[in-house]
């Protein structure tokens, strides 16, 4: 019985570079059993980026931790959809602190696992966690150890609609201008004019559009890290072959090497048993030289 749930569990926390030969192990053990419809669920199965990886590390190490930057993510949302300016401050303070030392404690586990996480992986980090406190399914994801992916990039939960009935809580009012000089009857200049409606609205579909801009390099360069990675893992594949052939190579050239010696011995011996048999020969030949000269010798005496 293929449990692709727990395939899946298993699969998100591997490194990134196992991730590959793991799962088709477990695609062709799942065919073999003819569970077909589970194989295709497991190689659908996408291998995380280095980043997505520490995030799943992370949320498997501290589960208690993952909730709590969760449970910030929904106060965040529940302050955009209220307008409530005072407490999306806070809540905003309180998401940078955690997800930065969420930052630093992936970093140190990641190391335990032999994989450094370089600056521009860790700063995919934040964004990955910036993502999963503001898209819930992500963000369950992520909870459970299995999130695939970053999450789509998202300013500030611009796609959150107020709740009906709400205003805008008022911003903090700006700090006091120091007071004018003596010499100009102590006048207060006036405060800055307050930026019209339209460049606010322009500001925030600029990040938007900055955002999605970003989200598309970001999916475009993990694209090209995975067929990186697949060509280093073909590459490894094709030096473990060679090697094998190598060392099949070299068991041949013992065998050889070992063959020869014996043949050489077989040579040696041959020739030690060539000479004695040439000196028996040629005791063999003045020996009947000698019984013939006797045998002249002895009829010319008859005569």
């Amino acid at each position: 019985m293929v449990n692709v749930d727990a395939v899946m569990r298993e699969l998100y926390g591997l490194v990134p570079a196992e991730f590959t030969a793991a799962r088709d192990a477990h695609v062709s053990g799942a065919r073999k059993e003819g569970r077909t419809g589970e194989a295709k669920q497991i190689a659908a199965l996408r291998k995380p980026g280095l980043a997505v990886w520490a995030a799943n590390l992370l949320a498997r190490h501290d589960p208690g931790q993952a909730a709590r930057l969760l449970k910030l993510g929904e106060g965040l949302r529940e302050a955009h959809r209220n307008l409530d300016g005072a407490v999306l401050r806070d809540l905003s303070h309180q998401q940078h602190g955690v997800i930065g030392a969420m930052v630093r404690e992936a970093a140190r586990l990641a190391g335990q696992a032999g994989q450094d996480l370089s600056e521009s992986v860790q700063r995919d980090l934040v964004q990955t966690l910036h993502g999963v406190l503001s898209d819930p399914k992500a963000g369950k994801a992520w909870r459970e150890g299995v999130l695939a992916k970053a999450p789509d990039m998202t300013v500030g939960f611009t796609d959150l609609e107020p709740a009906p009935g709400t205003t805008p809580s008022p911003p903090p009012p700006p700090p006091l201008p120091p007071v004018a000089a003596r010499s100009g009857a102590g006048e207060v200049p006036a405060p800055p004019r307050p930026t019209r409606k339209g460049e606010g609205e322009a500001a925030r579909q600029s990040a938007r559009a900055e955002a999605r801009r970003a989200a598309q390099v970001m999916e475009k360069a993990e694209r090209a890290l995975e067929a990186t990675e697949k060509e280093l893992e073909q590459a490894r594949a094709g030096l473990t072959a060679l090697d094998k052939k190598i060392a099949d190579l070299r068991e041949q050239l013992g065998e050889g090497r070992r063959e020869r010696a014996r043949l050489q011995a077989a040579e040696q011996t041959a020739r030690k048993q060539q000479r004695a048999a040439g000196r028996a020969a040629h005791a063999a030949h003045a020996e009947s030289v000698r019984a013939h000269e006797a045998l002249g010798r002895g009829d010319t005496d008859a005569g």
